[in-house]
């Protein structure tokens, strides 16, 4: 049983959240996947109840040893709280709303569940550009979003203020800002720890910052989607009714489902949605869409991608024969840098102009060693990539595993010389350099599973082990 701060149970009541205390401190967080509707089939978890307001969400029982499923580092499904999900009903009312492909900025992203969740629910041709502020979580959005096979997306590094020079550049700007985390405190012991009214005050201050930061960048009739994972009224309704008050917004109801138990704002007509544990399965989240006043053009003010100088190599010479390994060549321009890393930036109108200078696509396309362009993971794992440029071996569950761990693989004796595009369970799983006596594991160092596989192996959270 968690021991609650007093004084945050006191304002739980203040807030007529009566129930909220009792749940956070006897109750068990629930535990929940979102599918990959482009890797993975909803069919074969059929049996598992659905998140109510996200239809490629599934609970699981229990907890299992993610870690040991080649499907999750495959981007089949996202490990994901079930409340933090409603993006996906969020993205896909704005998109109706708006009606064409959307340019999307996901302002505070690490580790990445929002900025794909959204993705779930964008038209085609949308742009999305997430931005993190500490450099090592940025690492672990870029990863995170490249096991997804997100393609036409930018991940940017820096403070908020950096982006506020990207003037009228998004449809939709997604802020899910740092917060006093009240609604971890199911599951992160240091949320309770850390708990206290100056801490709420602190975060009152820095979510002002992070939204006067953004409000340049979105367009005129754009949307700003507003979360936290707290229950005070200082970071949620306070701050929502001071955007109405200082930007002339206008707050938008994005019409959740009575059935779903979600609550409405608490001591405000403007709408919002308070996910609150004990009425329904999942932990604490707040959020509010609002609308920018003015009306919503279908591109940037300067719109159109910059590309940033490339020193020492001739970008065509490098890049001509790995187009081919792409889908749709045509949507990207590569770049070469001086490590000779060959990157694809998304052609669009709908990205604002100097994004390149600011920011690094996801869609790593290779490196240039020698004489050879060595496939990258991040194209393995790419909507994006034509699976037909590369020979395929399909590997089982224990093979796959030590892929993961970097190890060294056995492929069958008939497999082809040179790179191979691994398989496992009908997805692709990573490149090998097959030499005829061994294969030279591709996989990127800094993803590999660093923990020993475990006998007998963990049972499956999805059932599948083909």
């Amino acid at each position: 049983m968690t021991q609650l701060p007093a004084k945050f149970v006191e304002m739980t009541r203040r807030l007529g959240l009566d129930c909220l205390a009792g749940a956070l401190a006897e109750s068990e967080p629930s535990v929940s996947v979102r599918l990959n509707a482009a890797k993975y089939d909803a069919e074969g978890c059929a049996e598992l109840p659905v998140v109510p307001w996200c239809e490629e969400g599934r609970y699981l029982e229990r907890r299992p040893a993610f870690t040991f499923d080649p499907l999750l580092h495959q981007g089949a499904y996202y490990v994901q709280d079930a409340s933090s999900m409603i993006m996906s009903h969020v993205a896909r009312k704005l998109a109706a709303m708006i009606g064409r492909p959307l340019a999307w900025l996901d302002a505070c992203a690490a580790p990445g569940g929002k900025t794909t969740a959204a993705m779930a629910g964008l038209p085609e041709e949308s742009v999305v550009v997430a931005n993190e502020y500490v450099p090592s979580r940025a690492a672990i959005l870029s990863e995170n979003l490249a096991k997804w096979g997100c393609g036409r997306c930018v991940v940017t590094t820096g403070d908020t203020s950096r982006l506020s020079k990207l003037r009228n550049g998004f449809d939709v700007i997604a802020a899910d800002v740092p917060c006093s985390g009240e609604g971890m405190m199911r599951k992160d012991a240091d949320a309770v720890n850390q708990w206290s009214e100056g801490l709420i005050d602190e975060c009152a201050e820095r979510q002002w910052e992070i939204v006067c930061n953004l409000w340049p960048a979105l367009k005129p009739g754009g949307y700003m989607v507003y979360s936290t994972c707290t229950f005070n009224r200082k970071e949620n309704e306070d701050m929502v009714e001071r955007i109405v008050a200082e930007f002339g917004a206008e707050p938008v109801d994005m019409c959740p489902d009575s059935g779903w138990n979600i609550l409405p704002a608490i001591g405000s007509d403007s709408p919002a949605m308070r996910f609150i544990p004990g009425r329904v399965k999942g932990e604490g989240l707040f959020m509010a869409v609002l609308r920018k006043p003015g009306e919503l053009s279908a591109t940037s003010a300067a719109s159109g991608a910059k590309v940033r100088k490339q020193g020492g190599r001739k970008v065509a010479d490098q890049t001509g024969a790995v187009r081919s390994w792409l889908r749709n060549p045509d949507d990207y321009r590569l770049t070469v840098d001086e490590a000779g890393v060959i990157r694809a930036m998304p052609v669009s109108p709908l990205l604002p102009a100097g994004i390149a200078e600011m920011g690094r696509p996801v869609l790593t396309v290779g490196t240039v060693k020698g004489r050879d362009v060595i496939p990258s993971q991040a194209l393995a794992l790419s909507l994006d990539l034509d699976r037909s440029a590369f020979a395929r071996a399909d590997v089982d569950r224990m093979t796959a595993l030590s892929y993961l761990r970097h190890e060294s693989i056995v492929l069958p004796p008939d497999t082809p010389r040179g790179f191979v595009l691994l398989y496992h369970a009908g997805l692709p799983l990573g490149f090998v350099k097959n030499l005829g006596s061994r294969a030279n594991n591709l996989y990127p160092q800094q993803w590999r599973i660093l923990s020993a596989v475990p006998e007998p192996l963990p049972l499956l959270p999805l059932g599948r082990d083909m």
